[in-house]
């Protein structure tokens, strides 16, 4: 009774959320409309009104007398989210591994959870370079990027530092920013594996882990239950509302070719991925893992959507608790599909209006690179398009045309980065599933229901 009546919770959220979601694309629509009537008929000023009554971001220095209606809620249900990222990676961690007394057990699980990441990767990656190949042979890449202003971008920096920084050599700085889960997870494996070897001597901490655990559930459970629906209105009109149609004509080509290769592998790609590597029903997954799919596209942030994603695999796909708790948050730390699709084609989009080379021996570089960079990719929106200059850097993309070219990327790639956070978080959740059905341990029920 208690199972039927938490699917039923979970198929109404869904629907709450699917039923915003479409909501907020028609109110962000008709903004847009309503921005482009109004600025062509020379009304600036009545756009700059309503722009700073609902939609401007209040914390730029130029917004101090916007209100910012629909950024400050948005920017609420975010924060409230991202307050117990930390300690929620950390203690559900460190309980999976209090939990795992077979250490064989524990290595299995983080081969296959690594391996089940690299195949989906892999499989990413190919497509990715197949549609930018595609694309830049058909001379859809030729567009006159002159015009572009060019806007502050970043300095690179080596991708392979996410490796050393994984072991942090000050404990305070990991716990007090969000940008470091990678180092929470070693923490947390780490003080888990020690807990464990302890056994009963370390009672008191295990005891309060779990207490603190059990409250981030609840807290979360609330808050996206009651405020979520909301929260995917306000965000999603926001985005489309705060850009207008003049950002999006130069590089129509690279959102159509970016958009179509994420959403052929978020639809079909995982599907697969779960047939072949489990046996099950792909439909089944996919029917469940939607609401995350669309929780993760409104928030732009798998941090955000790391909860909801945590609840939904345990309770309506059968995942076993322990190794949601750790694929999961290492999987929204280094499993970047869609962070890696994007890249690629971005990159070869660059370098096609920029006037490089485009061979097959130089995508197959870039993959690799944005395979390295992906990993090192803050869950955190924006993120993607910023991490890009690494895979610019590493090619030798940096002439003037080059950087207008990244600089348009930066411009127009918000709605490209909802779509990525989609195909990062399912991706995860597929990991998981196939994890758990590979140690015998799904509750294959729970997945057919």
């Amino acid at each position: 009774m208690q199972t039927q009546t938490s699917k039923n919770n979970a198929n109404n959220l869904a629907i709450k959320m699917a039923i915003a979601l479409i909501l907020g694309l028609i109110a962000g629509t008709s903004f847009i409309l309503l921005r482009e009537s109004l600025i062509s008929n020379g009304d600036l000023d009545t756009w700059t009104l309503i722009n700073n009554l609902l939609f401007q971001d209040i914390s730029k220095p130029e917004a101090n007398k916007a209100i910012g209606i629909f950024y400050i809620v948005g920017q609420l249900f975010i924060n409230s989210l991202q307050l117990v990222i930390v300690p929620m990676v950390f203690t559900s961690i460190t309980l999976a591994m209090c939990n795992i007394s077979d250490t064989k057990k524990l290595g299995r699980i983080s081969y296959k959870t690594i391996l089940g990441f690299l195949a989906s990767s892999i499989f990413a990656l190919v497509l990715a370079g197949i549609f930018g190949l595609t694309a830049h042979k058909m001379g859809l890449f030729n567009v006159n990027i002159d015009n572009i202003a060019s806007s502050e971008g970043t300095t690179g920096s080596n991708p392979l530092l996410v490796f050393v920084q994984a072991i942090p050599n000050n404990i305070g700085s990991v716990f007090s920013e969000n940008g470091r889960v990678l180092s929470i997870v070693f923490l947390a494996s780490i003080t888990g594996i020690c807990i464990n070897t302890l056994g009963n001597q370390i009672l008191v901490l295990k005891n309060i882990l779990q207490d603190i655990n059990k409250i981030i559930t609840t807290f979360l459970t609330f808050v996206i239950t009651k405020f979520g629906p909301i929260a995917i209105f306000v965000l999603i009109t926001r985005t489309f509302a705060i850009y207008g149609v003049d950002h999006l004509k130069p590089a129509l080509a690279y959102v159509f070719t970016a958009t179509i290769a994420l959403l052929i592998f978020l639809s079909f790609g995982y599907a697969l991925f779960i047939y072949i590597s489990t046996g099950l029903n792909p439909v089944k997954f996919i029917k469940k893992i939607t609401k995350v799919a669309l929780f993760g596209f409104s928030t732009s942030s798998s941090a955000a959507t790391l909860p909801l994603n945590t609840k939904t695999i345990v309770e309506e796909l059968g995942v076993n608790e322990e190794i949601a708790s750790f694929t999961l948050p290492l999987g929204m730390t280094i499993n970047m599909n869609g962070t890696a699709i994007m890249q690629v084609i971005a990159a070869i989009f660059i370098a096609s209006s920029a006037g490089y080379e485009i061979t097959v021996g130089n995508i197959l570089i870039i993959a690799l690179l944005a395979l390295i960079a992906s990993i090192g990719t803050p869950a955190a929106p924006g993120a993607g398009a910023i991490i890009l200059f690494t895979v610019l850097t590493g090619m030798g993309y940096n002439n003037d045309a080059a950087v207008l070219a990244y600089s348009l990327i930066l411009a127009i790639n918000r709605p490209i980065e909802m779509l990525v956070t989609s195909l990062n978080v399912v991706g995860d959740a597929a990991t998981a599933v196939y994890v758990s059905k590979s140690e015998n341990n799904l509750n294959e029920e729970i997945y057919k229901a």
